[in-house]
């Protein structure tokens, strides 16, 4: 089973719902038949490296919310992320572009440390309140995860791994992702949102049944109906059920 997920790295629910997948494939009995693919999606093309307002003055600007409302908000999320072992701090959170940072994750995926990059720069963000805009930080990072500190030096240097971001975003714009996280299940399957642990399990096992389980093509003849056909031991005509 291939399982793609669109999200961004400054995304709160997309950390919750990535968390929430890995869960329910824990529990999953042919979780060792799944390959996890991580897509990007940048939630603000146009955000600043270096914003001067804080989350909570980003996230009252945009919903047209007092300050104090959208500090309520960010403390009912924080729970909600806290509810599965996840740490969110918002009141030191570094909202930021996050271009480089996919490009960084891109090249991590070329390089078989997809999902590590994926966690490691969710976590920076969330948890230890690192501007991954940063390209000190962006490199160190990907340092920690075994990835290469000069390579990715050069990368961010110029414009390369652009052109896999973009195609990712193109891709989720022609299959209608208006939001993220957004999990398609082998390229038949869409799930969006943040899903509990509980609908990830259901939707694992409703894939899993058909596509592994069930015939490959299932039969729409009539019932009551003559079914006439050779083989190659001669033909015949038999009485449908």
């Amino acid at each position: 089973m291939k399982i793609e997920v669109w999200s961004d790295f400054v995304c709160p629910f997309c950390y919750i719902g990535k968390r929430r997948l890995e869960m329910a494939l824990e529990k999953f009995s042919h979780n060792d038949k799944v390959t996890l693919e991580y897509k990007s999606y940048e939630l603000d093309p146009n955000a600043e490296k270096n914003p001067e307002k804080n989350i909570h003055e980003l996230l009252a600007g945009k919903y047209g919310m007092s300050v104090e409302k959208a500090k309520n908000s960010n403390e009912e999320l924080g729970k909600q992320a806290a509810e599965i072992g996840l740490t969110y701090n918002f009141d030191t959170m570094q909202h930021t572009n996050t271009f480089d940072a996919h490009r960084v994750a891109k090249y991590a995926d070329e390089n078989g440390k997809g999902k590590e990059m994926t966690e490691r720069l969710l976590k920076a963000y969330f948890t230890e309140s690192k501007l991954i805009s940063d390209h000190a930080t962006l490199i160190e990072l990907a340092g920690e995860v075994g990835l290469s500190k000069d390579e990715v030096t050069k990368l961010l240097k110029v414009d390369d791994y652009a052109i896999h971001v973009r195609a990712d975003e193109e891709q989720a714009r022609q299959i209608g992702v208006q939001g993220v996280p957004f999990f398609v299940f082998n390229e038949k399957y869409s799930v969006s949102g943040a899903q509990p642990s509980e609908v990830f399990s259901e939707v694992l096992e409703k894939v899993w049944e058909e596509e592994n389980e069930r015939p490959v093509l299932q039969t729409l003849n009539p019932k009551k109906s003559k079914t006439t056909y050779c083989t190659d031991e001669g033909c015949e005509v038999e009485d449908e059920d």
